[in-house]
């Protein structure tokens, strides 16, 4: 009998419930304006968020969004071995964290648009349908082969030095007759269906990155698996057939996929359909013993974006840093237009890097610290609140039982002209301000106390008894530091370092000795907060309070 491809076809998928023209009809092209990019993020269920996946995410949404167009997120969950259960939701809330919020697509508990299903593995059919014309028009083909089949052909390719793969002579059953595929099917022989690729990996393409610009790559000439035996497409199948019907017009992704281009767009080419315009990313790399590597999740605790979420890094400063890395004049820009923010910039993929960018965690810290020191007291009250209450439940029950007191000690020196930048995470927030809570304060002071063993105990007793018997702070910070340098003679200490450093034999200190004995009695530590606002927080009864125990425990 003779036997075409449309009867092959029909015996594999008898009962589609579309054509591609159906298809086409369902999802129409989008009415956008000219230059609208339609740019997708399209995770795996597999586990955690990366950070290079939020770097991925950032810049598909920053493309969209400037240029007027839409930014979907689309989930790869083909690969059901690999999956972690509840993995997805998971994942859609913490971009949802750093306000990656589609614009359609999966949201993590439904999802909305008109280009759905969003999970590919709902959109089984249509893969099917378009795998249906590919075999009508020769260009796919199952494949019988087993695994201990391929196991030896890698063996053979690899004895003999050759490309590994599925393609050319090594690729057994593209060459068996229409007959003897549509026999070994009804003979109930388990296959997949393979790619028939007409490339030849000695040929070059030339294709244009928006990144990387003019490219030469080899040809695509492996036949590749494009629906595997359960059914489910590979990635590089779907993404063939969701970009087209989603009508995605940028594909930004990590270098790592570069190698894949060519056979991309060969399936493109081979539908007949248009291919997006292709964005490869740098990967965020690691240096591991003087080695560049990239972030690992099996290794590195920042190549989860969750690790800094629970250490308390504002997402400001995370999204600031990864602008950094995605393009080179970003830190020129800022340093000139320091009020403004990411969503200000133009972003362009011209202006990535080639390379990839090695993490780099102090920056980070930096710029941590230069984005709380802009909060005000109630966004620092507040952002350490929702922080708080996902990730630290002392820090949150501390907040709520006086929400006006913990804004109050975010206060301090924020009105100055360039004030203190001591925060870099909201969870350091608790343990560098303890003390100004009795609960922990009294803990706190059981311990032995830093005075400087220099001064005798009288001498600190005195000064500090005569601090307490006098202490004025409600007058101007200024007028109550003369205040306090007055003291400090009264007791031999001079007015600054200078002058006691000149005249050693006259003082027994500085001032700055006077204010470290007050900031020791009512905090337990040499370091702390501006002395002037502790004062005026605690208020004079619990400061006189203070005094009194440390003098007792002196």
């Amino acid at each position: 009998m003779d036997y075409t491809t449309k009867d092959l076809a029909d015996l594999i998928f008898p009962d589609l419930p579309y054509t591609i023209e159906d298809l086409n009809r369902m999802f129409p092209p989008r009415n956008l304006k000219e230059g609208a990019m339609v740019t997708r993020f399209a995770p795996s269920p597999t586990g955690f968020l990366h950070t290079g996946s939020l770097f991925t995410a950032l810049v598909a949404q920053k493309a969209a969004k400037q240029s007027g167009g839409v930014f979907y997120v689309r989930l790869e969950d083909t690969d059901s071995k690999r999956e972690v259960a509840g993995s997805s939701k998971e994942l859609l809330e913490q971009l949802k964290e750093f306000d990656v919020v589609p614009d359609e697509g999966y949201l993590g508990d439904g999802e909305k648009g008109q280009y759905g299903p969003y999970q590919q593995s709902k959109r089984a059919d249509i893969y099917k349908a378009v795998i249906k014309e590919l075999i009508i028009k020769g260009r796919a083909y199952p494949c019988f082969c087993s695994v201990d089949d391929l196991n030896r052909l890698r063996e053979t390719q690899e004895r003999n030095k050759q490309i590994p793969g599925y393609y050319g002579r090594y690729a057994s059953c593209r060459s068996l007759t229409l007959e003897q595929q549509i026999t070994r099917i009804k003979n109930g022989e388990p296959y997949v269906i393979r790619f028939r690729s007409l490339g030849n990996h000695n040929h070059k393409i030339e294709v244009t990155d928006l990144v990387r610009g003019r490219l030469f790559l080899a040809q695509n000439d492996q036949d590749i698996v494009i629906l595997k035996s359960d059914g489910l497409p590979t990635y590089h199948f779907a993404h063939l057939v969701d970009d087209h019907f989603m009508h995605t017009t940028v594909v930004s992704r990590g270098e790592e996929w570069l190698s894949s281009l060519p056979l991309h767009l060969e399936l493109f080419e081979t539908m007949g359909w248009e291919p997006p315009h292709y964005a490869h990313l740098p990967v965020i790399m690691k240096l591991d013993n003087g080695n560049k590597r990239k972030l690992s999740k099996r290794k590195d605790d920042e190549a989860a974006i969750s690790f800094f979420l629970k250490d308390g890094y504002p997402k400001e400063a995370i999204i600031e840093y990864l602008f950094t890395i995605a393009n080179s004049n970003y830190e020129e820009w800022h340093a000139k237009n320091p009020s403004l923010t990411f969503e200000d910039f133009h972003f362009t993929f011209e202006k990535m890097s080639l390379d990839g960018a090695l993490f780099d965690l102090s920056k980070l810290q930096f710029l941590a610290k230069e984005t709380m020191v802009k909060f005000s007291p109630k966004e620092m009250k507040d952002k350490a609140l929702a922080y708080a209450k996902q990730y630290n439940p002392e820090l949150e029950r501390v907040i709520l039982s006086n929400p006006d007191y913990f804004e109050q000690i975010m206060a301090i020196e924020k009105d100055k002209e360039n004030p203190r930048k001591d925060y870099m995470k909201y969870s350091e927030l608790l343990d560098k301000n303890r003390f100004f809570y009795n609960e922990f304060f009294e803990e706190m002071a059981k311990e032995a106390t830093p005075f400087n063993s220099t001064f005798p105990k009288e001498v600190i007793v005195s000064v500090l008894q005569d601090f307490a018997d006098t202490l004025n702070f409600e007058v101007p910070e200024q007028e109550w530091f003369e205040g306090l340098k007055k003291l400090a003679n009264k007791h031999n200490f001079a007015d600054n370092n200078k002058i006691y450093k000149a005249n050693k034999e006259t003082y027994i200190g500085h001032v700055g000795d006077v204010a470290e004995m007050i900031r020791i009695a009512l905090t337990t530590s040499k370091q702390s907060p501006n002395l002037y606002y502790i004062l005026k927080i605690l208020g004079k009864e619990e400061v006189k309070r203070r005094i009194k125990l440390a003098i007792e425990k002196l």
